[in-house]
């Protein structure tokens, strides 16, 4: 298939992506680059990698989501004193590599998020709504796709942690950063307001102590984020 680099319809490649990723991995594991050291400009590592500067700055934006990194807009992009940590993230890379699929990650989250939810109904702690309160709120304010990534892990880990199962709320924090991490390029082409509405749904639901609302809240949004991935692989 051609490659175009001025279409603005044309979409990040995953696959790509998780190709280069696999190789700044190996230049960090190397010592090429250590850590709080300054990468290379994007022109510089799409020639080394033989990509448009569209593919770099994509995977740049994964492993900023991933904490790898940061950018400071006018300075650079730099790398975390503690990226050693990206090569104890087996979940993270299974999934950039195709290792693991989006088709059992939400599969996975279909079996369990749902029953989660409704745990969290029947025991969510002041503390709890709160917290769920705000990460809405910081949705709603978000600027940024970081911004709005971080909210949305923000509310579905105060679910997690509502349901009162620490085994389930280690898990799934990581499940879940995982898929926020592979529809990252999805946010700019989605409503903030689709998100919201269903967090706010599933908020009302276990403020309201009604389990089996919660529950099926949960569904909903589980399978309209999955088939908008499938949309977003297809082309459609």
């Amino acid at each position: 298939m051609p490659r175009t680099t001025t279409s603005s319809r044309e979409q990040p490649d995953t696959r790509i992506t998780a190709r280069l990723i696999g190789r700044i991995k190996n230049l960090i594991a190397a010592g090429t680059i250590s850590p709080g050291s300054k990468f290379p400009p994007e022109r510089e590592l799409a020639k080394e990698f033989g990509v448009n500067r569209a593919s770099v700055r994509q995977a740049l934006k994964v492993l900023e989501i991933m904490g790898v990194l940061s950018q400071h807009v006018g300075d650079g992009t730099y790398l975390s004193q503690s990226a050693e940590s990206i090569l104890n993230e087996p979940l993270d890379f299974l999934v950039l590599l195709d290792d693991l699929s989006q088709h059992e990650l939400f599969e996975t989250r279909l079996m369990m998020e749902p029953e989660l939810a409704a745990r969290a109904a029947e025991r969510a702690a002041a503390e709890d709504l709160s917290a769920l309160r705000n990460a809405i709120f910081a949705m709603e304010r978000s600027k940024t796709t970081r911004e709005r990534l971080d909210a949305d892990m923000a509310f579905h880990e105060a679910i997690f942690r509502a349901s009162g199962n620490r085994i389930c709320h280690l898990l799934f924090k990581g499940i879940h950063r995982t898929v926020l991490m592979s529809m990252s390029h999805l946010s700019d082409r989605v409503a903030l307001e689709r998100p919201l509405m269903f967090h706010r749904k599933i908020y009302a639901a276990i403020r309201e102590r009604k389990a089996q609302d919660a529950r099926r809240a949960m569904e909903e949004h589980i399978l309209d984020a999955r088939d908008l991935m499938g949309r977003s692989k297809s082309g459609s």
